[in-house]
């Protein structure tokens, strides 16, 4: 009786387990391939992920940090058979129970970079050889200086090449073997020979449709955001890359330089002599107070620290330099001319 109690017990545990699974995003999910998946089909998923949000390629992009360790984790276990099975049969706590037991580390014991390193055989980025991939569509995108400032998206139409099934096969996967042949008694000769499968038939068919860019705060000119592989396809390869090129449209008020915002003001000879009160509207419609009693010579510029554009991945912000144009008068009274001089005297 208590072993019969034992065993249930056990198997409502490893139910439990396995629908804990099941509720989160699975470890075949995160690599995009099926559970049944082959070795080398799950070493190649990891590979093409791994680069994609990679670190490198991804400075300051938290979520694909995060990405990054969630692909490492999920190869780790999934490139282990034992590990993987132990998955398959009772989900992330059967790996835990399992490490807890001296049976291995779980997923999630090996450095990150240490099973990046050993899968591209180096701690450096490599880029995919093996797998040709299709051409980056690279397209200058302008964002006003509201969007850059305070953050924004825009609508974008897109229209590309799209690969569609085609009645007929082709020529498919062709490689290189290498065979020997007998030329007489002991003698052979190596001969190479191209070898080919035939695969379905496709064919290019343009589409269009919208894509929204979202411009992110402090994004600088010449920064890209990056649709991979929504790039142009290539038949037996992988699409290229999306990429929109930010740059700034004129605006009227403001010049950016950097981080730092310039603009001109005029004021008149009697308010560059006696002072004045005067705010200037910035890009999110705060007021930015310039106003000073001091005298103000023609051309200066002065700087409202903090009130510049915000840096991009910070809270910082650069600074306002406002740069001050005198309107003098274009011609005088003598009664004003002998009022100025009393004044001066």
């Amino acid at each position: 009786m208590a072993h019969r109690r034992t065993n249930l017990l056990f198997l409502l545990c490893a139910l439990c387990c396995a629908l804990s699974a099941i509720a989160g995003k699975s470890y075949y999910d995160i690599l995009q391939v099926p559970r049944g998946a082959q070795d080398e089909q799950i070493k190649r998923a990891y590979r093409k992920l791994a680069l994609k949000y990679h670190p490198d390629k991804n400075p300051g992009n938290e979520e694909a940090n995060k990405r990054f360790a969630e692909i490492n984790n999920a190869y780790e276990v999934l490139s282990d058979s034992e590990k993987r099975n132990i998955y398959d049969r009772y989900g992330e706590e059967g790996l835990k129970q399992h490490a807890a037991s001296g049976g291995g580390r779980g997923g999630g014991g090996m450095n990150i970079q240490d099973i990046f390193s050993q899968f591209f055989g180096g701690g450096q980025m490599e880029e995919e050889e093996t797998i040709s991939k299709g051409d980056d569509v690279i397209v200058d995108l302008d964002a006003s200086l509201e969007d850059l400032y305070m953050g924004g998206s825009l609508k974008v139409w897109r229209e590309k090449n799209i690969l569609k099934p085609a009645p007929g096969k082709r020529r498919c996967n062709c490689r290189n073997e290498v065979y020997h042949k007998q030329i007489g008694p002991g003698m052979f000769q190596q001969m190479t020979e191209q070898v080919c499968e035939q695969c379905a038939n496709v064919k290019y068919e343009r589409e269009g449709y919208f894509v929204t860019v979202d411009i992110e705060k402090g994004m600088q000119d010449g920064q890209e955001v990056v649709f991979y592989e929504d790039g142009e396809p290539i038949i037996d390869g992988e699409p290229g890359d999306l990429k929109f090129r930010i740059r700034t449209e004129p605006h009227d008020l403001f010049i950016r330089e950097g981080n730092d915002l310039h603009t001109t003001v005029t004021i008149t000879l009697v308010q560059a002599l006696v002072g004045f009160e005067k705010t200037i509207k910035h890009l999110d419609d705060h007021l930015v107070d310039i106003s000073t009693k001091a005298i103000t010579k023609p051309k200066e510029v002065r700087k409202f620290k903090g009130e510049g554009m915000p840096l991009h991945f910070s809270t910082k912000k650069g600074d306002l330099y406002v740069k001050f144009e005198v309107l003098f008068p274009t011609s005088l009274t003598e009664d004003q001319k002998e009022k100025i001089k009393a004044v001066f005297a």
